[in-house]
């Protein structure tokens, strides 16, 4: 290596992560905490506004595809205004549909509620991904999102038990009132952030962007990974229960053990800037291939579950970020509208999972679960092998 290539190598090490990065986090966790949260606390929901915990749980498929919607129709708007302003309106109407599922004296509104949340957060996420690719420094960028992405094990480990532990001490409301100040708080910080955006763009319509080459592979890649991973992810949580006689409880270690390994995964991201996102994002669904496969060989052991578990966590983290630096890559200009796709198919994935997988878990035992899994994982590395490179992420 030569003294000039030292020097730049030594430039890059140096460059510092922006401590706005921290605030991306925190509002990822907002999100998070809020589309986790309603499970833990639907019991004491449904004693209150008097009707059953299944009907209570449409509130959540009301936020989920209140996410999906927005985020691929309207996360095209923060190509047009600006991400950082996109985020900040959409924390500002996330607070005011939380404030709202707090004071909803019926399901109904509950619903609608919960629908306004999903709308903000399917702008939020993507203006969220945006802003991490913008800030990140030259060489740091799936670092940058890698420490974004941490806001999911934030939520995952400290939002849903402290979540549990505020009803508990001050009814489910209490719970929504905290995750609306956190997202006020949140917003205050993005409105007086100076984060330098470039200027503002044309605003492309999902058809279009989805025109961009390799977004139609990736978005494929994309909704096989978030399908394998909300199907088992629905029912394992049963499977310890039911199948291996363990109290519902062992679900929060499991969960623990998942954001660990997730969060974890953080330390190691400067790796994917080091090998190059485009190679590594097919080895890596293989790799996640791999660990659905001794998931199912170990469904029968909670201690080996837990293992391969945390596996599991570290697995997705690396998919996940690396599936975002190549989706941000594609077209600088139409950022937003691809990440709104991006959003929108991992919520319809959601669905699809959940549904389809529990189809199958009917029918069947918990440990065909993961191998189906498996075979999407399969066809998502596939797909990612099929998009195109480019120098950004080589």
């Amino acid at each position: 290596m030569t003294n000039i290539d030292q020097s730049a190598s030594s430039s890059a090490d140096r460059a510092r992560i922006p401590p706005f990065a921290l605030l991306l986090t925190a509002s990822t966790g907002v999100i998070g905490s809020n589309s986790l949260a309603l499970g833990p606390i639907a019991p004491e929901v449904s004693l209150s506004l008097g009707t059953g915990v299944p009907a209570v749980m449409t509130a959540s498929a009301a936020f989920g595809l209140g996410t999906a919607a927005s985020a691929v129709f309207l996360g095209r708007l923060i190509d047009r205004h600006g991400p950082r302003r996109m985020l900040a309106a959409s924390l500002l109407l996330l607070a005011g549909g939380l404030a709202t599922s707090a004071a909803a004296p019926a399901l109904p509104l509950l619903v609608a509620a919960q629908l306004v949340v999903g709308i903000a957060a399917g702008i939020a996420l993507p203006a969220i991904y945006t802003l991490a690719s913008v800030i990140a420094p030259a060489g740091r960028e799936s670092e940058t999102i890698g420490l974004v992405l941490t806001g999911w094990t934030l939520s995952m480990v400290a939002g849903v038990p402290l979540s549990a532990a505020i009803a508990d001490f001050a009814g489910w409301r209490a719970v929504y009132l905290v995750v609306a100040g956190a997202a006020l708080t949140a917003c205050a910080g993005v409105r007086r952030a100076a984060v330098r955006e470039r200027p503002a763009g044309r605003t492309t319509s999902p058809l279009a962007a989805l025109g961009v080459p390799g977004a139609a592979s990736l978005l494929v890649a994309c909704a096989a990974f978030m399908a394998a991973f909300y199907g088992v992810y629905a029912y394992i949580g049963d499977h310890l229960h039911g199948a291996l006689g363990l109290p519902v409880s062992s679900n929060g270690l499991l969960a623990a053990s998942y954001g660990l390994g997730f969060g974890g995964a953080a330390f190691l991201d400067r790796l994917i800037d080091r090998f190059g996102a485009a190679r590594l994002l097919p080895l890596i669904f293989l790799a996640v291939a791999g660990v659905y496969v001794a998931m199912s060989a170990a469904s029968g052991s909670y201690p080996a579950l837990l293992a391969v578990v945390f596996l599991w966590g570290l697995a997705n983290h690396f998919g996940l970020n690396v599936l975002i630096v190549r989706l941000t890559a594609l077209d600088p200009a139409r950022r937003g509208a691809i990440l709104g796709l991006n959003s929108g198919v991992t919520y319809l994935a959601l669905f699809a999972g959940t549904l389809g997988f529990g189809a199958a878990y009917a029918g069947t035992d918990f440990y065909v679960l993961p191998l189906a899994a498996a075979g999407l994982m399969l066809a998502a590395a596939v797909s990612a092998a099929r998009a195109p490179r480019h120098s950004s992420t080589q």
